[in-house]
């Protein structure tokens, strides 16, 4: 299927990226050249997306601004949570009316990405089934996961569902940042700031969070430290293919 929009999530404080987001929030932080922000919307434009809501809170003029750069690409609306943060959950939300289309990508601006065999956010939209799921998610395998300490996310099952990591130790994936949403997922959501997994959790109780592996590697782009290592792995990438 064709997925024409998709939310941008670039509201976040950063703090655990200082000192390099003093003076700008996370999504405008520069890896191999270009801010963050950028290696997503480059990703966003291959998928043929034509409408892209972004959501603001932490030095907000500064995203406003480079967006406006991307105009002539992209159908931009700027969902302002400059008064209060909402946090993934109710920036969803916030940002959903201006999300009309069925179903939508929501993205983490943050992200870095290297893609398998094939476009990733493409690969999402061939697997989506709207009778079936309320979201589907791209995930990882733990060694994929580049710069990432965590104990992994979710367990997988033969059909594509997903469980929480729960009592066990460690779990063999990782959600990177990458989802696509029906707008059943929001029905009922809570008012105000709250985190998207209370979305995940109702989904998981009705047997309709989904999930594909990502064929690719993810750099987890959560420290300063995490940019040498991301910006080594995309010039080998790009020198391999040209």
């Amino acid at each position: 299927m064709s997925v024409k929009s998709a939310m941008v999530m670039a509201a976040g404080l950063g703090t655990r990226m200082r000192p390099l987001t003093n003076d700008r929030p996370k999504p405008m932080v520069m890896l191999a050249g270009k801010p963050l922000l950028d290696h997503c919307l480059d990703q966003l434009r291959l998928a043929q997306i034509g409408k892209i809501v972004v959501n603001v809170h932490y030095l907000p003029e500064q995203v406003e601004a480079h967006l406006a750069a991307h105009a002539q690409d992209f159908d931009v609306h700027v969902s302002d949570e400059r008064g209060l943060l909402l946090e993934t959950g109710g920036g969803l939300v916030k940002a959903a009316p201006f999300l009309p289309e069925e179903p939508f990508f929501c993205i983490n601006s943050d992200n870095i990405w290297i893609d398998g065999p094939s476009n990733s956010l493409c690969n999402l939209a061939a697997h989506w089934d709207g009778d079936m799921m309320d979201a589907l998610l791209l995930v990882v395998p733990r060694e994929r996961a580049h710069c990432h300490s965590g104990r992994g996310d979710f367990f997988v099952g033969d059909d594509g569902r997903l469980q929480r990591r729960g009592i066990h130790d460690f779990a063999p994936f990782v959600y990177i940042g990458i989802q696509l949403i029906s707008h059943r997922l929001l029905e009922g959501a809570p008012d105000g700031p709250f985190s998207t997994n209370v979305l995940w959790d109702r989904a998981i109780a009705n047997g309709r969070l989904y999930a594909i592996e990502h064929q690719g590697d993810w750099f987890d782009i959560g420290s300063p430290q995490a940019i040498k290592p991301a910006e080594a792995a995309l010039n080998a990438h790009f020198v391999a293919n040209g």
